[in-house]
């Protein structure tokens, strides 16, 4: 991995969006967990163990969107329209990309940054070829370059390659980019599903 990777958003950018973002959907994320608690049983927050910079674990909060008990199962396993593992107020969350929300809390824990490769699977790590391997020379983001160009409508091998090309072109210019486009996605719900 490279020791110093081209430079995005700055920390204190990053900081900033999230804590204001946090403060902004504080009510949004109360109706979800209040919906989430009378859908299924099970916690209102998913924790999940994943790979950050340098091959560094971390534990990642979402909203939990499956029935508790139905992890996605194996590696990469998509989530598909109509899958019987998402319970009804996740299929809403995932749709608006709300599940995502408790991400903020991880960027300003410092473990993720706003703009960035979504967080991988320590076991996906494992099967990364030495080029992969290189979308951990960043922090993973809430978004990314990868999401705004297709997000879970491309295939696997693809997102990975977009990573390793916003690595080699990070700068805070591409960063802003990418959030606009993310607002603009966020408002039509494109790609969500494969």
């Amino acid at each position: 991995m490279s020791a110093q990777p081209r430079p995005g958003l700055p920390r204190a950018l990053d900081v900033l969006i999230a804590g204001a973002a946090l403060v902004i959907t504080a009510p949004a994320l109360a109706i979800a967990a209040a919906a989430i608690r009378l859908d299924s049983r099970g916690p209102v927050i998913y924790r999940a163990r994943r790979v950050g910079r340098g091959g560094e674990e971390f534990e990642l909060l979402k909203l939990r969107t499956m029935h508790a008990g139905n992890d996605p199962v194996g590696v990469g396993t998509p989530v598909l329209a109509g899958d019987p593992r998402v319970t009804r107020v996740g299929d809403w969350l995932r749709r608006l990309s709300l599940d995502e929300l408790p991400n903020l809390i991880n960027v300003v824990r410092g473990e993720m940054a706003i703009v960035g490769p979504r967080p991988t699977l320590g076991a996906q790590v494992a099967d990364y070829t030495p080029r992969q391997l290189r979308r951990l020379e960043v922090k993973p983001g809430v978004t990314g370059w990868a999401q705004v160009n297709g997000r879970a409508g491309i295939p696997w091998a693809e997102r990975i390659e977009l990573d390793v090309w916003y690595v080699d072109h990070r700068s805070p210019s591409l960063d802003l980019r990418i959030l606009a486009r993310t607002a603009r996605l966020l408002a039509t719900g494109h790609g969500l599903y494969g």
